[in-house]
């Protein structure tokens, strides 16, 4: 069966550069909020005049149309500076994450060089600390104008702001690589306006609305949808650093009241975060009744966490009816589906086996969320193995066809005519329909197959979150053969008490996972906090997990000391040191 979204409608500028032109005259902008809640202030204007100023910089250091320039930075007023000045530009940027967690820093540098490279990128962007400790990055990828800081940039005395064509790159964002390495997606000028018209038809903001958003401004939900979404309207939007939300979830419920936000969104993780972290007491006097739109993205949707942050919060005025379940990908720039207005959210109780071992939709005792209909423009299908369009109720393949869909994986023909197949986007994800609407029962390449009935992995994890002993999200099931007798389940969990009560901890997990599912774990593997390899967005990468298990690789990150943050700066001035004594290297760092 195909979904149709309502049709898509005209974007309010023909290109990036030109929506932030015409939010320049707004009085609103951006508001960065530190971690004591002390603010900074940048209107649309400012934003403006301090983008066409690095353009003109970026312009004299080499910086061409088209080009590439890796930005890497925190969220603060730099990345935006970095963000608008290399569209000005005329050039691509390509945002990735800073290195924040220091105990996995040779993984960081090799994944962040490998995405530099694969995205052909030209210059690397950065500040302060951030830069101090890319050497390596840089010396492994080598772009050919170096790695600059981006202060300075926008006190240039000159000013650029290039036309460009809505054909024409805009952004080239990477996939989350939870079940691959990520890919560079790359959306145009067209994609990215056609998506943000689509979001504000949807969510008809009023004078009275504002964005607030703690989510990192190199993943599209913070990018796209909360900085390119209030730049489009345009509105006043307040970003928190993401590190400091999960030093301090109450920060985020804390900005929506004392700002008046209206719409913020999360993944489920931070509902039960925030649930579970936030006292009473740091909410005192503080009223979260006019936030409006609370959107759950970016990971399988939980009832249980939805209901348990709705009767927390209610005591303070948060209104149930506004959790959104949605859907979608980088792949589609951002969103797929949005939850239609009503009274609440709905959610269907399948019946595991059933659904495991014939893809049909029965009742049971497994909740699945409803991640809604195509938003405008967007057209859905679920399809069976032979690429037939299935009726509802029968679970299949999740297709997508849209004006925001990403022209390509950039420089990866093979891989694009994977995903691409006659304008459609195979999405990798598994989903049926019901009463029009989409549920998501997760990734094909995560599925585990157990004695032929395929099931999907969340179903296995969801029993873990009530096990005290374990970190709640912090466990995968994979499938794995032990001998030649098939494939068996494997639960690798993190603790979150001590190693003598690991036993315990095991038998209460198999139990769960027994009484929930009927499948009988062969082995549960309790491991220190912080373990399981995790995407740029948090999100698990099962996949690695079980390989790096396999291969005796599964180990917690180093701890983190002075030393340690000394020992990598001196690691990477060195690296710094050493290009500057390379031909091709003088004078471009």
């Amino acid at each position: 069966m195909r979904l149709c979204g309502p049709p898509q409608p005209a974007p309010r500028a023909p290109d990036v550069n030109a929506l932030l032109a015409q939010a320049a005259p707004h009085p609103s902008g951006v508001t960065f909020l530190d971690l004591h809640e002390r603010e900074l202030h940048l209107r649309w204007a400012e934003i403006h005049a301090r983008a066409r100023r690095v353009a003109a910089s970026l312009e004299t250091l080499g910086v061409c149309p088209g080009d590439r320039v890796a930005v890497i930075l925190r969220t603060e007023p730099a990345f935006v500076d970095a963000l608008f000045g290399t569209l000005l530009a005329g050039a691509v940027p390509v945002p990735l994450y800073p290195p924040v967690r220091l105990g996995r820093m040779e993984e960081y540098l090799s994944a962040t060089a490998r995405m530099i490279r694969v995205s052909g990128a030209r210059l690397v962007l950065a500040n302060g600390a951030v830069r101090r400790l890319l050497g390596e990055v840089v010396a492994r990828a080598r772009p050919e104008l170096g790695c600059r800081s981006v202060e300075g940039l926008e006190r240039s005395g000159r000013e650029l702001a290039r036309a460009v064509d809505p054909g024409d790159l805009a952004l080239v964002q990477f996939s989350s690589g939870s079940t691959v390495d990520p890919k560079p997606v790359a959306l145009t000028h067209a994609s990215v306006v056609a998506h943000t018209a689509a979001i504000l038809d949807l969510v008809r903001p009023t004078p009275d609305d504002k964005l607030v958003s703690w989510l990192p401004l190199y993943h599209d939900m913070g990018l796209i949808g909360c900085l390119l979404g209030a730049a489009s309207y345009p509105g006043p939007l307040v970003l928190i650093p993401p590190e400091h939300f999960l030093a301090r979830p109450a920060l985020w419920l804390r900005a929506l009241a004392r700002h008046r936000g209206t719409v913020s969104a999360a993944p489920s993780f931070a509902y039960a975060y925030a649930a579970e972290r936030v006292r009473d007491e740091d909410l005192e006097g503080l009223d979260l009744s006019q936030w409006r739109i609370a959107l759950d993205g970016a990971e399988p949707v939980a009832a249980e966490v939805l209901r348990r942050f709705a009767a927390r919060f209610a005591r303070f005025g948060f209104d149930a009816r506004a959790l959104m379940p949605v859907y979608g990908l980088s792949e589609a720039a951002l969103a797929v589906t949005f939850t239609p207005r009503r009274d609440s959210w709905r959610s269907r109780r399948l019946d595991p086996v059933a659904l495991a071992s014939r893809g049909d939709v029965e009742e049971g005792r497994r909740e699945v969320v409803s991640v809604g209909t195509p938003i405008p423009g967007v057209e859905v299908e679920v399809r069976g193995a032979s690429g037939e369009v299935l009726p509802e109720r029968r679970l299949g393949r999740v297709f997508v066809r849209g004006a925001s869909v990403m022209r390509g994986y950039l420089g990866q023909p093979e891989a694009t005519a994977r995903a691409l197949r006659g304008g459609w986007l195979d999405t990798g994800d598994l989903g049926f329909v019901e009463g029009g609407e989409l549920y998501v029962h997760g990734r094909a390449k995560d599925v585990v197959i157990l004695r032929g009935a395929n099931h999907a992995p969340d179903e296995l994890e969801a029993p873990l979150q009530a096990v005290a002993g374990i970190r709640p999200g912090c466990a995968v099931a994979v499938g794995f053969q032990p001998d030649d007798s098939g494939e068996e389940l494997l639960l690798l969990a993190e603790r979150a008490g001590r190693p003598g009560e690991d036993p315990a901890v095991e038998g209460a997990a198999r139990r769960a996972v027994l009484e929930r599912t009927g499948v009988r774990p062969h082995a549960v593997v309790l491991l220190p906090p912080g373990t399981l390899p995790r995407t740029s967005s948090g999100k698990m990468r099962r996949g690695e997990a079980l390989r790096r298990y396999l291969a005796g690789e599964l180990a917690p990150p180093r701890q983190v000391t002075a030393l340690t943050v000394a020992r990598e700066m001196a690691r990477s001035a060195l690296a710094y040191a050493r290009m500057r004594h390379t031909r091709d290297w003088v004078n471009r760092e």
